[in-house]
């Protein structure tokens, strides 16, 4: 039988506590997004279309970027009980240099269209967190900006080859020059990709005020009072545009890059140089033939050639063939902290990520660039705990198996 009382007011007091009010509405808004999922949420409900499906959308079907973060949901982990992981060390040596975590801020372009602070709260939260900030050719701030405000942050700048190949060294020698220490050569674009998101947007810069993007931008205000009461949009590289995003694109891009000059602008580099853009093992072991410090196994986040390659699934056999003399580094659909350490263990140097820095961008700022890394500084831990190891050179393949389901056909 049960015994039954009336409650005393001691017994209830403390199931009443209730949780102190934050009077910070970003930091209120940020403490709730547990995953980079829940940024995008935010980012999404924050920011008009048009910029928010630049960065979340990919090429034509967007079958690439889809297959890319299943390739990471299909992770089988292989994880060691009884070991000591009271201590977990997240850093190691990349590039000749020590980051504190294996992963960096991508290069990414228009950035001040997703949020005002654009390159520069991503080149702050950088510095915080000891992580590398890669300034896109098609970034909105000048490399001299990026350096000042970020001025202890190990910076790298990539670079797409122009069809005019002197104002591309011009650019190389300004990066030198503003203390940028590597040099990302991007390889995969000899034309724009079809982005057909930013087409059906109207996507331009500068924006392009329609009905629609009129409509949209009602319930964002605050998007809207930043991106007009701060300086023009401009690009580091290009001080003006009127015109579309592929129209931008295709101007600047040029279809006749070969190894050649790839071999030229790495004579002209005195830095490190990483190529970026490699999707075939072909292509892994030539460029690792020239004798870069680096290659990023990549397919531009799905924007360039739908249904490329997948570059986690390269990652083992790409690692077996070069990994000895050159770094691998990845990106390409990495959401989650698990991601990363599921390719350290595959053999990845180092990771990239773009969106999902960039959600945090717009879901707040440079906070929110903090509490994307966070939450990847988290993730990462945690799962190095569970699968037993404490230092992320004990990661082996081991620990991993890739599951497929896509598979060739006979």
């Amino acid at each position: 039988m049960v015994t039954r009382r009336f409650p005393r007011p001691k017994d209830l007091a403390p199931l009443l506590k209730f949780k102190k009010w934050e009077p910070d509405g970003t930091k209120r808004r940020l403490d709730k997004a547990l995953t980079i999922w829940d940024l995008r949420d935010i980012a999404k409900r924050r920011t008009p279309k048009a910029p928010f499906d630049y960065t979340d959308g990919s090429a034509e079907a967007e079958l690439s970027l889809g297959r890319a973060r299943e390739a990471f949901q299909d992770v089988e982990f292989h994880p060691a009980i009884l070991r000591d992981v009271s201590e977990v060390d997240l850093s190691r040596e990349v590039l000749g240099q020590k980051v504190s975590m294996p992963v960096g801020i991508a290069p990414t372009g228009f950035t001040r269209m997703m949020h005002t602070e654009g390159e520069i709260a991503g080149v702050q939260a950088a510095s915080q967190w000891g992580i590398p900030f890669s300034l896109s050719t098609m970034g909105t701030r000048s490399m001299e900006e990026v350096q000042a405000a970020g001025p202890d942050a190990r910076k790298w700048f990539q670079l797409y080859m122009w069809k005019d190949r002197d104002r591309s060294m011009e650019l190389v020698d300004r990066a030198w020059k503003a203390g940028f220490d590597t040099l990302q050569v991007t390889v995969d674009v000899p034309v724009a990709g079809a982005r057909l998101r930013d087409k059906r947007n109207g996507f331009s810069i500068p924006p392009a005020l329609t009905l629609g993007t009129i409509v949209n931008a009602i319930p964002r205000p605050w998007w809207w009072f930043d991106f007009l009461t701060t300086d023009p949009l401009e690009f580091a590289s290009l001080s003006s545009w009127d015109g579309t995003v592929a129209e931008l694109l295709d101007f600047m891009f040029d279809p006749t890059v070969t190894y050649d000059d790839l071999k030229w602008v790495k004579s002209q580099w005195p830095g490190k140089i990483v190529v970026k853009g490699i999707q075939t093992l072909e292509d892994a072991k030539k460029v690792s033939k020239l004798g870069v410090d680096g290659i990023v196994l990549s397919n531009h986040g799905g924007r360039q050639l739908d249904r490329a390659p997948i570059p986690f699934h390269l990652l083992p056999q790409v690692v077996k063939a070069v990994g000895k003399d050159t770094e691998v580094h990845l990106d390409t659909g990495i959401m989650s902290g698990a991601d990363i350490i599921a390719s350290v263990a595959l053999g990845a140097r180092f990771t990239m990520v773009g969106r999902a820095y960039l959600y945090g961008l717009m879901a707040g700022g440079l906070p929110g660039v903090n509490r994307t890394f966070e939450i990847l500084s988290e993730q990462m831990s945690r799962t190095m705990r569970l699968l037993g190891v404490t230092h992320l050179d004990e990661l082996t393949p081991a620990h991993v198996t890739q599951l497929r389901r896509l598979a060739p056909r006979e």
